[in-house]
């Protein structure tokens, strides 16, 4: 019949499971400031609208 370990093993396998997924993780990105590209695709989409309500509807009063 298997034993319960004791404190002191219970240990050392929560040190040894937490050191292997430390060793194991994938390396952390650089996170590079700018824009995402989901942003930049909103961002593109608003000026090509508002170029086109502008261009349709009277010009200049519409862009701010």
């Amino acid at each position: 019949m298997p034993h319960s370990p004791s404190e002191e093993e219970a240990v050392a396998i929560a040190t040894a499971v937490e050191r292997f997924a430390a060793d194991t993780a994938p390396a952390a990105e650089e996170r590079r400031p700018g824009v995402s590209p989901w942003q930049r695709a909103a961002l593109v989409e608003g000026v090509s609208a508002k170029a086109g309500v502008a261009e349709r509807e009277g010009g200049d009063r519409w862009l701010s």
